[in-house]
């Protein structure tokens, strides 16, 4: 297609013209021209001076030179209502359309020409207009056009969206979020501003966003200027969802944060893949080995997955440690791996328990359930008398488990003497107990405070119990979980199969060991103690007093122990483990890091429940033991709490000493920002 001749020559007085103004296109009559220079009537009754660079590439019709300002404006009235007709009749898409291929860039009658067969000055200045207000499409580089190519095409029109949307949820969500600020501040508030279903469901997702800490960096800047006026609270946008009703009181952003589904609903999406594995079970199954196992637990753990069998023999101890086997049918990398690996852990929260795999397997399927045939990795170590251990011989195995039983059941069995098995048992883990202090563990006793909810959402109330201790059968169970974690880290070593660990090679000073119980000696001995690594190499664990510590024995709760679980599983059935030494060092980064963020829930949502409690109990006193006396603001614990608390030196006294019994009444408690202030403290 030929290219026109561009609009040229000379502009006289008469010659009606436009130029751009505030991004608006205004007509003129030019009235004179000097040196570059032209002196113009407007279409809105103004004189004005130009120089003439700015008139753009139209220009015409020409009229006589002399004539008064009616005249002008009469006729400037008049193109300036067909200009915008014949704009109206331009579709810049299809012209955009239309020059696509054919040319980079033209000037605007060429334009025209497209549509018109002889277009006049109107029609042209129509043309140009239209595309001057087609910016997505055209640009303007006087004194032609360029026509953009699609792809910056869609680019623009994306921006150009995008812009719009976010003007929408600007203009929508400050007033809506300024108006549930003083809902939450003063309770119903004032009523909330009409919002669009499409801008509301968008202000919805962006505040779980900024829950999830997931904002990318364009809804990272929306939100910046969303909370604009609004206080700089770090939970500002739990405060907006919770009095919006987006989320329910009291709703765990913990979780949130670490991406955890809570429930077991998310497991759904792998139906077939758990009805695989049951498949895969019934295939494997055999008849279980006639041992009369026993387990130990809580009277609401459904996730069992120990159980044990006791004898004495010749100069020591025989004792089978029976561990639920996920492996026998586990598919590792599947979708539901996958999902497993990013749960990491169960947790056990005051509000319920989250089970790290689909409750069809954990609390079923792989489950140690009385009566019930399992899979099993059975643990069958020898102790000398002084409970030395001198063999572990794991196998793979099916078990039925003869009883589940509970701590206090347990526990009555053991004060009453009339359970063999259980007294031998109890017997082994207190010699256990005493060698690993020995060889220098640090053996923490304190209450188990347990957290109670009552009613739900703003009307949930708090109440903490302190757990009935089962101090025989707890120990039985910790000292044998404890005893097949190590034995089987020994175990491995010997072959060379590769584990992961828990490790805390630290050197402690003689007055680390012990058993502590007392509020001021647990303090004293934590502050000893670093946080145990997670690592290949199998090194000491210097808190638990054991050469080195092999996480296995809870495959169903924990993916470390699943992942331990397989590699010793494979070594017995293959005679080589899952993999090898480099592969699983390159995948604890990411471990270790799931790890971390799902463990932050458990640490620190029961603290959550228990600021609340003592919110709730206003100034009630709570008994306290000073722990640290050092610095201005000396430290305190709540054992009924298990939890630590600091307070202003010249509160407590002159005269201070660990152990040193106080009352304390707390002021200010804000169980979402973690604040806790001492408000009165008497000794008791």
């Amino acid at each position: 297609m030929p290219k026109p001749p561009k609009i040229g020559g000379f502009i006289h007085p008469g010659c009606v013209v436009e130029f751009l103004q505030g991004n608006q296109v205004h007509l003129a009559w030019v009235q004179e021209e000097t040196s570059g220079r032209l002196r113009l009537y407007t279409h809105t009754k103004r004189e004005t001076v130009l120089p003439a660079a700015r008139v753009l590439p139209w220009t015409g019709p020409e009229y006589p030179g002399q004539a008064g300002r009616q005249e002008m404006l009469d006729r400037l009235t008049e193109h300036h209502k067909r200009r915008e007709e014949l704009e109206s009749r331009v579709n810049a898409m299809e012209i955009w359309e239309m020059a696509q291929g054919e040319v980079d860039t033209a000037p605007v009658d060429w334009f025209a020409g497209l549509i018109w067969e002889k277009p006049g000055p109107d029609e042209i200045a129509a043309m140009g207009r239209a595309l001057l207000a087609a910016k997505t499409h055209f640009k303007f580089q006087p004194p032609d056009f360029e026509i953009h190519p699609a792809e910056k095409v869609d680019a623009r029109l994306n921006q150009q969206n995008e812009a719009r949307e976010r003007e929408r949820l600007v203009d929508g969500g400050q007033a809506l979020f300024k108006a549930l600020w003083e809902r939450r501040r003063g309770g119903q508030g004032p009523a909330l501003p009409p919002v669009d279903e499409d801008v509301a469901e968008r202000l919805r997702g962006l505040l779980r966003s900024v829950l999830a800490k997931s904002l990318d960096e364009r809804d990272a800047k929306l939100w910046e200027t969303l909370r604009k006026g609004l206080p700089d609270h770090p939970h500002l946008a739990l405060l907006l969802a919770e009095a919006w009703g987006a989320v329910e009181p009291h709703h765990n952003s913990l979780l949130d944060e670490a991406g955890f589904a809570w429930g077991d609903a998310w497991s759904s999406d792998f139906a077939g893949q758990m009805e695989d594995q049951r498949r895969v079970f019934e295939a494997a199954r055999r008849e279980p080995e006639p041992l009369p196992l026993v387990s130990i637990d809580a009277p609401t753990t459904r996730d069992i997955d120990d159980a044990f069998h006791i004898e004495r023999e010749s100069g020591g101890y025989r004792l089978w440690i029976a561990l639920a086997c996920p492996t026998v049918t586990w598919a590792f990398g599947s979708p539901l791996d996958q999902a497993v690996f990013s749960r990491a852990t169960s947790l056990y929260l005051p509000e319920g328990t989250s089970h790290m795999m689909p409750e069809a397997l954990g609390t079923d399927l792989f489950s140690l359930r009385a009566g019930e045939t399992r899979a099993a990795l059975l643990v069958e170590m020898r102790l000398d008398e002084r409970s030395l251990l001198l063999s572990v011989e794991p196998r793979l195995t099916f078990v039925s488990v003869a009883a589940n039983v509970s701590y206090a059941d347990a526990e009555t069995a053991l004060e009453r003497g009339d359970d063999p098995r259980l007294a031998l048992a109890l017997e082994l883990a207190e010699k256990r107990l005493a060698r690993r202090v020995e060889d220098g563990a640090s053996v923490i006793q304190r209450p188990d405070p347990e957290v109670i909810l009552e009613g739900s959402g703003r009307d949930v109330r708090v109440s903490v119990e302190v757990k009935e201790p089962h101090p025989r059968a707890e120990l039985l169970i910790s000292e044998f979980m404890i005893l097949a974690n190590a034995g089987m880290a020994a175990w491995a070593r010997e072959r060379g199969v590769p584990l992961l660990h828990r490790t805390q090679d630290i050197a402690l000073p003689p007055e680390a060991a012990g058993v502590f119980s007392e509020p001021s000696d647990i303090f004293a001995a934590v502050k000893l103690l670093t946080p145990p690594s997670l690592e290949v190499a199998p090194r000491r664990h210097a808190a638990l007093g054991v050469p080195a510590y092999s996480p296995i024995s809870s495959p169903i709760r924990r993916y470390t122990d699943l992942i331990n679980m397989a590699q010793a599983s494979s070594f017995l059935a293959t005679g080589a483990p899952r993999l090898d030494r480099e592969a699983l060092e390159a995948l604890l980064p990411n471990l270790s890091g799931r790890i971390q963020a799902v463990s932050v829930i458990q640490r620190y949502r029961p603290r959550y429940w228990k600021l609340l409690f003592l919110a709730q109990h206003g100034r009630t006193p709570h008994p306290a033991v000073l722990v640290d006396d050092s610095g201005p603001y000396p430290t305190l614990a709540l054992p009924q709490l298990q939890i630590n608390v600091r307070a202003p030196r010249h509160m407590l006294g002159d005269k201070l000493y660990p152990g040193q019994r106080f009352d304390l009444v707390f002021g200010r408690v804000d169980p979402l920002t973690n604040e806790l202030k001492v408000l009165e403290a008497h000794e008791g």
